[in-house]
């Protein structure tokens, strides 16, 4: 989740040394233009229908279905701070435009395999403090743009599920899976801590004993045991699953969209403040945690396990 490429951003400032402004401007752009060509796919055609263009995102609008797709299919969908910048962008615009209802899905094999932990491995100098401050200013927003989304939103769940993509589920009007897809929140194991409302929610989706093995003792559910503690709505055979979703939604879309939308914030509005304060300090203690030195030690033993793989 810490935005480290600000580190590279300020060694590449200071490298400058008496360079001319102009020259100084210049090759920083030039040096973060190349970081984001190494980091970020190819931006693929844009859909039909689609408004804008994203660098891990794909959008399209068609049948009133605004559908966000994410699309880092050779990371499994992993999150970095560009696309939770974006996702918080798309999520604006589709709240805005006039499509009916608004699906999230995953491009490849995976719907999302949570934060991309490669915003771990790098420690800049002397900026840990404010660049965690800084990550949790940016999870506030992104978990505030689903508690603040005033149309119907769908996920759309094409594989397995991980982290921040399964706690955020609780915020969405309906979930369809595929009977492959998996849900799994690992943030002991990573010394973490919950977030997108789950800490509330599950329990309160779930029952508490329920909620308690998938959050604090990591958990993996697979998507009829997601769908029989009510974090799934319905569980579709891989044969058939984009056909019959996509079916289903095309039905929902037929149906008025401002009745849509002010019963949906009507459904919301009762707990919005609890959503809010839950949001405040779910973040609160996710700095705390990715600032402790038991944090640090978990995700690091993380890589050193995957490289022995």
């Amino acid at each position: 989740m810490l935005d480290f490429v600000n580190k590279v951003k300020w060694d590449a400032w200071k490298s400058l040394g008496s360079l001319s402004q102009e020259e100084a401007r210049r090759q920083y752009v030039d040096l973060i233009t190349s970081l984001v060509g190494e980091e970020a796919p190819a931006v693929a055609a844009q859909p039909t229908g689609s408004t804008k263009s994203f660098q891990t995102l794909l959008i399209s609008t068609e049948d009133n279905i605004t559908t966000i797709r994410l699309n880092r299919p050779e990371k499994k969908n992993a999150i970095t701070a560009e696309m939770y910048n974006e996702l918080i962008e798309a999520l604006d615009l589709a709240g805005k435009d006039d499509s009916v209802i608004t699906a999230i899905t995953g491009s490849g094999d995976y719907y999302c395999s949570g934060n991309d932990l490669n915003n771990f491995t790098k420690s800049p100098e002397g900026g840990v403090e404010k660049m965690a401050k800084d990550a949790g200013q940016l999870l506030r927003r992104y978990v505030k743009a689903y508690i603040d989304f005033p149309k119907p939103l769908i996920g759309v769940i094409n594989g397995p599920a991980v982290g921040v993509s399964v706690t955020l589920l609780g915020l969405f009007d309906v979930v369809y899976a595929t009977e492959r897809a998996t849900f799994h929140t690992p943030f002991s194991q990573l010394g973490q801590s919950p977030e997108g409302c789950s800490s509330y929610l599950f329990p309160k989706m779930m029952g508490a004993a329920k909620a308690s093995e998938m959050l604090l003792f990591n958990k993996k559910l697979t998507a009829a045991q997601a769908c029989e503690v009510g974090l799934v709505t319905e569980v579709f055979p891989e044969s058939s699953f984009q056909s019959e979703v996509w079916t289903r939604l095309k039905a929902y879309a037929k149906l008025p969209r401002n009745s849509l939308a002010l019963s949906k914030q009507l459904i919301r509005a009762v707990e919005k403040e609890k959503l809010y304060a839950i949001n405040d300090a779910e973040v609160e203690r996710l700095v705390e945690r990715w600032l402790s030195d038991e944090c640090m030690q978990a995700i690091m033993s993380f890589f050193q396990a995957k490289s022995k793989l």
